[in-house]
């Protein structure tokens, strides 16, 4: 029996180190090369917008529908006074609202962090264009 382990053990690593180094040297060419076309995946005005999308629909909506549930959960454990699915409708209503402070938590990270990459990359790119400007007479290369 171990050496049936120790075998399938063996081809097992060799495959997993095949697999590794097929990661590490490259991608093939099946899957069209590894990373992006060499442009960002959005623009400044597209984390603007997808920042103003969490602010105006999803806060506000996941508010609404945590009032919602809210209300309809208090309602059935009233009608369950007295039982204990009462008592267990309580605590899952209580973990609900836990994790709807979690996510409007998130929510409003996320807002924050993509209106502030909006605003580093503007900033970025207006640094290295300066960098590129001439600087005048000081520079010996103007009038070549």
């Amino acid at each position: 029996m171990s050496g049936d382990f120790a075998q399938e053990w063996g081809g097992e690593r060799a495959r997993a180190a095949d697999q590794a180094a097929m990661r590490l040297n490259g991608v093939p060419a099946a899957d069209g090369g590894g990373g992006g076309g060499g442009t960002f995946a959005s623009t400044p005005a597209q984390k603007r917008s997808a920042a103003n999308t969490i602010e105006t629909e999803l806060e506000p909506n996941t508010k609404k529908a945590t009032e919602h549930a809210d209300e309809s959960t208090s309602t059935a454990v009233k009608g369950l006074d007295g039982w204990d699915a009462a008592l267990g409708l309580k605590k899952v209503a209580d973990t609900w609202d836990q994790q709807v402070k979690v996510l409007i938590g998130r929510l409003g990270s996320e807002k924050g962090s993509l209106r502030g990459a909006a605003g580093l990359f503007v900033r970025n790119d207006l640094g290295t264009g300066d960098g590129f400007r001439p600087l005048g007479t000081q520079s010996k290369l103007n009038g070549l």
